[in-house]
């Protein structure tokens, strides 16, 4: 039942839902130092901690938000957070390496099924004005909860064992699945006719995440790339055929919608790297403990989340493209900054001076990059275009810090590590504003 007076108890079990998410993405970003040396891992092997969990969520992303439309959205919500919670125990039980990738890849099945109900959830209980402020609360929670999410995983990571930040993350999936059985009511809508795109998932799946590996993998890479190839392009086909597709390519065939995917793809994958592997420097680099290294992380997450607010009144004032191109530029700069300072100029001017700039130009871009990845799209795959946006998001990530942790790898150096990785992250950016750039060359907003 849609309401229009107040709130009540669904908007805090989506908004805390999706912190959720946010803090596990933190807690990792935290904690990477004090895993590596507890489980004796290498970088390579440290970011796919990270990037298991995004090319599941990524990956089952479209597939999670085409099955809310054919099932009853309460059941994949629960069903989200069972797995989520499930996989965060495991995660804090790990006992070697290969566990835990292979249970941060779980985890990101549970996000995938999880992030989609939620923000349907929204739709479905909210309506008019009292939908619109429902939707801005969960565009504001993303900024707060990353200058949040890294405190909380500062704090844990530095006066205790970063297992118990998974801990954690099962204690707040258990709260909310027993407040989501009780308070969300099952929908009454008809099972959808449509049949899920199984094959174009699998391939999707199968094909990002052997071009992950074919990157940064420690065998059979050309194996790795071959497969990605095939899958892909298989893939493609698959959805020029198949009839209810999970990625429609008329979403790519428009200029507009085909550049922001591409600019955000590389957007992400600067973005995740730099979250991923700055904590890492500042702790090495400045001997900063995990928590004190999320502090110095705010000039970047707080300049963010204000320079957000204000996205709506200056694309009033000019227009969405001058906005993105702006923002787009300002990033790279701040990226580029970062990486001809260097972190040896100390921290107020090789870190935070960049960080200001990169939290200038992400708080501009990232939410007209969602709008112009889906503008003018037809209403009947609205669901497949956002599903195609957020897959965009993470499978970006996933590949940007493969990229960014194979250049640098072989730098034992900390200093001169993340250095090389910033001048890295600076080539992905340039290649997001000249995608940016792009959308100038047809109809835009």
């Amino acid at each position: 039942m849609k309401t229009k007076n107040k709130f009540g108890i669904i908007l805090p079990i989506v908004l805390c839902s999706y912190f959720l998410i946010l803090l596990n993405n933190s807690l990792v970003f935290t904690s990477t130092v004090q895993i590596s040396q507890e489980l004796h891992m290498d970088s390579l092997m440290m970011a796919w901690v990270s990037n298991a969990y995004a090319l599941t969520f990524g990956g089952f992303l479209a597939f999670s938000a085409r099955l809310g439309d054919i099932l009853n959205r309460k059941t994949v919500l629960l069903s989200g957070l069972l797995i989520f919670g499930v996989a965060s125990l495991l995660v804090a039980l790990s006992p070697n390496q290969a566990f835990l990738i292979a249970m941060r890849a779980l985890q990101g099945i549970g996000g995938a099924l999880l992030a989609p109900a939620t923000l349907a959830l929204l739709m479905d209980t909210y309506t008019d004005k009292m939908l619109t402020r429902a939707i801005a609360y969960y565009g504001a929670t993303a900024g707060i909860g990353a200058s949040l999410g890294l405190i909380i995983g500062g704090l844990i990571t530095s006066y205790s064992s970063w297992r118990n930040g998974f801990y954690l993350d099962v204690l707040v999936t258990v709260i909310l699945f027993l407040m989501s059985a009780r308070y969300v009511h099952s929908t009454n809508q008809q099972k959808s006719q449509a049949t899920i795109d199984w094959w174009g998932t699998l391939t999707s799946i199968i094909g990002f995440s052997s071009l992950v590996y074919s990157i940064n993998g420690t065998a059979f890479r050309k194996t790795a790339l071959l497969l990605t190839l095939i899958s892909l392009i298989n893939f493609v086909l698959i959805e020029n055929k198949v009839k209810n597709p999970i990625m429609p390519l008329v979403i790519v065939k428009d200029n507009q919608r085909a550049s922001a995917l591409i600019a955000r793809f590389f957007m992400l994958g600067a973005s995740m790297s730099y979250f991923f592997l700055m904590p890492q420097a500042l702790q090495k680099v400045f001997g900063l403990t995990p928590l004190m290294a999320a502090v110095f992380f705010l000039p970047l997450t707080v300049v963010q989340f204000i320079v957000s607010l204000y996205v709506a009144r200056l694309t009033f004032k000019t227009s969405n493209t001058t906005v993105l191109i702006l923002g787009a530029l300002i990033d790279t700069f701040g990226l580029g900054l970062g990486a001809f300072l260097g972190i040896e100029n100390g921290y107020l001017i090789g870190v935070a001076l960049p960080m200001i700039f990169i939290g200038i130009g992400q708080g501009l871009i990232m939410s007209l990059l969602t709008v112009a990845g889906v503008a003018n799209i037809p209403d009947e795959i609205a669901g497949a275009a956002s599903g195609a946006v957020n897959t965009v998001h993470q499978i970006g990530g996933a590949v940007g810090l493969a990229i960014v942790s194979v250049a640098s790898a072989s730098i034992k150096a900390p200093s001169a590590m993340i250095d090389h990785a910033q001048l890295w992250m600076f080539f992905l950016a340039v290649i997001m504003t000249l995608a940016c750039l792009n959308v100038l060359r047809g109809p835009h907003e």
